[in-house]
């Protein structure tokens, strides 16, 4: 039998707080403390995605996506493909800086299926165009079934250890 397993991207930020309220806002989530670990702020997305903000007071930001630069991890986040626009113009109001794009943009598809960001700390991301075929039946449908609280995913991350 397989022990139930949780996975959680974690960056990390001078300010926990700053990034942790950005993320909760860009995925229309909750974020909170997690259990037990006064350095780790998990933030759970409207579709069950958690992502955790760890303090790190020397965090230096990535320079990607310049090549000499390390990317480390990115989050891709997955929108409707004629919601782009929108999800790009709630990025930046949040606090999002675009990067440039190593083929300047001009790769077919370029803008219109793959944005490039940085959030506040400095992290990359992505917002990119679902795939039709992976697309919920209705705008409205959700595709996963989020966790009740923050608290439940980091029981489920413990249970079995």
């Amino acid at each position: 039998m397989t022990v139930p397993k949780t996975t959680v991207l974690v960056l990390d930020s001078a300010e926990p707080e700053l990034l942790a309220r950005f993320y909760a806002e860009l995925l229309d989530g909750t974020a909170g403390p997690a259990p037990g670990d006064g350095d780790l702020l998990l933030v759970t997305g409207r579709t069950g995605v958690v992502v955790g903000i760890r303090r790190d007071p020397a965090h230096a930001p990535p320079s990607w996506p310049l090549p000499e630069g390390s990317q480390q991890a990115h989050l891709r986040i997955l929108v409707a493909a004629q919601g782009l626009d929108e999800a790009e113009r709630e990025a930046v109001a949040l606090g999002a800086r675009p990067v440039a794009a190593e083929d300047g943009g001009t790769l077919p598809g370029s803008r219109t299926t793959l944005r490039r960001y940085a959030d506040p700390a400095g992290h990359g991301f992505v917002l990119a165009a679902l795939r039709e075929d992976l697309a919920p039946a209705s705008s409205t449908e959700e595709t996963l079934t989020p966790p009740s609280s923050v608290a439940d995913v980091h029981r489920t991350e413990s249970e079995g250890a």
